[in-house]
């Protein structure tokens, strides 16, 4: 009757978001800092780093997007009730 949780509600529900938001850290935080830091700034290191940015972004939306549409198995509907 405790505050125990049972195995099958230990399941993962296949939303795996850590590695979305580091790619999305890397592309909004990490590339512009690095651009920043780098001297001198040229017309080369500005593209590196909005090529890293957009891959980095496309990335994460996509993975986004596929582990969000992972949905858990209705447990009201049975058999399409």
């Amino acid at each position: 009757m405790g505050g125990t949780v049972s195995d099958s509600q230990l399941r993962s529900t296949g939303r795996d978001y850590t590695p979305t938001i580091c790619l999305l850290a890397l592309a909004f935080i990490f590339s512009p800092v690095v651009l920043a830091a780098s001297r001198p700034v040229s017309y080369l290191s500005i593209s590196l780093a909005a090529v890293c940015s957009v891959v980095c972004a496309a990335l994460a939306w996509r993975r986004w997007t596929r582990s969000s549409q992972l949905t858990i198995p209705s447990i009201s509907g049975g058999n399409g009730e």
